[in-house]
């Protein structure tokens, strides 16, 4: 080649040099560009034919280099309608071919783009800073699942989302092992529970048959006597210091009502029968003067002096009802007035409480939470629960832990109108506070509340989501209360979630997913043809676009470019020197042609 071969690989190598100065240039004015893939330039020799010992160095063409599947790094922003992928993938979109009536005309050719930055127009299209327009699967919002599998551009219209009435409520929670109801008193065994006795119409299950009347008990403070030890039967109801009596004496003309008659102390050696005891008797025989008058006369009488504590019982006959202002009265470790009811009784179940036993049932109940349900119309129905301990395991053989949960049907219902109505169901848990048997779903019936009828509505509770645990308050920790049902509402915002998807945000408070953003990759990602605005074309270097296998989407974010300024700075100040270098040769060979038309002359 020669000395006028040097001078046109000296133009080829300037020629490679400015193309990769172009570049350079081009990756440095994108440095801020969002989602923008840097170009790199790649040096091929070119070498002629020749014999093996006259092989040349040869000349030089420069091509780029893409970096389509080089990440730039992925930062928040504040839209909620930004997007960035992480991982492989492009966004799939279209650019307008035209525009008729401010509204854009599309040609059909998908382009494809990691730029992330979509925001809504004013015809309800997400298009990016480039101008180019979402595309994504509708979701259907009956399954919650995409409809179909070929994206299309998307288009979110201000419309109204139309009301879906309730099918299932979703509830868990624990509930305290000892209520503490209105009416409970841990000196009286059951009385936490809801006492079927005390209603006009038996709030349990229909057909419950209630248990027969039984005794139940109620004991006193433990106490001591005037010798400072534990009164026992035998203690007196008055006496002086340091004998076994009352630490405070009983006095001539104090009473004692038992359900409604009244039991007058009188002097030592006084009137005794059946409503007079002297001052000087023994507790054995007060104890007995009250069973008589709550219908256990001897030989049925019940109380006892148990361990220093008075050991009151009903029997079966009737409740057990004691009022004193006495100081002695007190001085039994009772605290006046003294009500203790008989356990069992009550008529059969009908499963409702009507408005005459409203106050009782709220006495013996706790509350279950409440949630606002809705009808075929959207309209909403305040549903509120109520749960009633019906049993308890620690009543001793034969019982269990067993509940019944409400829901209020009237809250105006009065006289025999249906106020709350019992699901039907046995709730029991076993001595670990676990469902026996397991209860995952039930159904309300024709659930209707104020009028309002919601249809049979399922209640999920799922295999633990009941549970019987020691709870300090007593109540009802109810950890989970929602409903499927929604009111109509119109669009306000739209945004994208984490899992790709977008999210219409409608003024009833729901949020539903409205569409899910394509990805599409590529075999040849590197292969495809950039268009302006960070788009791509389909080359046949490429191949065709594949969906389902991209990476994960970020909401509220995006990519930044993925060129990095002091590596392109090292690339110019490299290509700065081999451009130098190259003119150097033309100056050289210039040189020497010279110095061979000197050698004519």
């Amino acid at each position: 080649m020669g000395i006028f071969g040097a001078l046109t690989t000296s133009v080829a190598g300037l020629r490679a040099n400015s193309y990769a100065l172009e570049n350079i240039s081009g990756n440095i004015a994108n440095s801020q560009t969002t989602a923008f893939k840097r170009i790199d330039t790649s040096f091929l020799d070119l070498i002629p034919p020749s014999g093996n010992d006259t092989q040349l160095a040869g000349s030089v063409t420069a091509k780029s280099r893409s970096t389509n599947t080089l990440q730039g790094s992925v930062q928040s922003a504040a839209v909620s309608t930004y997007m960035a992928i992480n991982g492989d993938g492009f966004f799939t979109v279209q650019k307008p071919g035209s525009f008729s009536d401010n509204n854009p005309i599309f040609a059909g050719v998908n382009n494809y783009t990691r730029r992330g930055d979509f925001a809504l127009d004013k015809n309800g299209y997400l298009v990016n800073g480039a101008g180019y327009y979402l595309q994504g699967v509708p979701i259907d919002r009956t399954t919650g699942n995409p409809s179909g599998g070929t994206p299309e551009i998307l288009k979110f219209q201000n419309d109204f989302l139309p009301s879906q009435k309730t099918t299932k409520i979703s509830y868990r929670a624990n509930l305290a092992s000892y209520p503490l109801t209105v009416k409970h008193d841990k000196s009286v065994p059951g009385s936490e529970l809801l006492r079927p006795a005390d209603f006009g119409t038996n709030p349990q299950i229909v057909g419950t048959q209630p248990p027969p009347f039984g005794d139940n008990t109620k004991t006193g403070l433990q106490t001591n006597n005037k010798l400072g030890v534990p009164m026992t039967g035998a203690t007196l109801m008055s006496g002086a210091a340091g004998s076994d009596s009352l630490t405070v004496n009983f006095a001539v003309g104090d009473t004692i009502v038992v359900n409604g008659t009244t039991l007058t102390v009188t002097a030592s050696g006084g009137t005794n029968d059946a409503t007079h005891i002297p001052v000087d008797s023994s507790l054995d025989t007060l104890l007995s003067k009250i069973d008589a008058l709550n219908g256990n006369p001897p030989p049925n009488n019940l109380s006892t002096v148990t361990g220093g504590a008075v050991v009151l019982h009903t029997g079966t006959t009737n409740d057990l009802s004691i009022t004193s202002t006495s100081s002695g009265f007190a001085a039994l470790g009772l605290t006046s007035p003294v009500t203790v009811k008989r356990t069992g009784g009550g008529t059969v179940g009908t499963g409702t409480v009507v408005g005459n036993d409203v106050k009782t049932f709220l006495d013996e109940s706790i509350s279950g939470g409440a949630t606002t349900a809705y009808d075929g119309n959207g309209a909403p129905v305040n549903v509120q629960f109520r749960w009633a301990k019906m049993d308890s395991a620690s009543l001793g053989t034969g019982h269990s832990d067993v509940w019944n949960l409400f829901y209020q049907t009237n809250p105006n219902a009065t006289g025999s109108q249906v106020a709350w109505t019992n699901v039907g169901t046995n709730f029991t848990f076993n001595s670990s506070g676990e469902m026996n048997p397991v209860i995952g779903q039930i159904t309300l019936t024709n659930l209707t509340v104020s009028g309002v009828t919601l249809g049979d509505v399922s209640m999920s509770f799922g295999t633990g989501g009941l549970t019987q645990f020691a709870d300090t308050n007593g109540n009802a920790q109810v950890n989970q209360l929602e409903q499927d049902g929604y009111a109509a509402g119109q669009l306000v915002s739209v945004s994208v979630s984490n899992q790709g998807r977008v999210v219409g945000s409608y003024s009833n408070g729901r949020n539903i997913d409205l569409a899910e953003v394509s990805v599409a990759t590529f075999n040849g990602a590197n292969f495809l043809k950039r268009v302006d605005g960070g788009a791509f074309e389909v080359t046949n270097e490429s191949g065709p676009a594949l969906f389902g296998k991209g990476g994960s989407i970020s909401g509220a974010s995006l990519e930044a470019s993925n060129t990095d300024i002091a590596d392109e700075f090292t690339k110019l100040i490299v290509t700065q020197q081999a451009y130098s270098a190259n003119t150097k040769v033309i100056t050289t060979a210039n040189t020497m042609v010279q110095d061979l038309l000197n050698v004519m002359r």
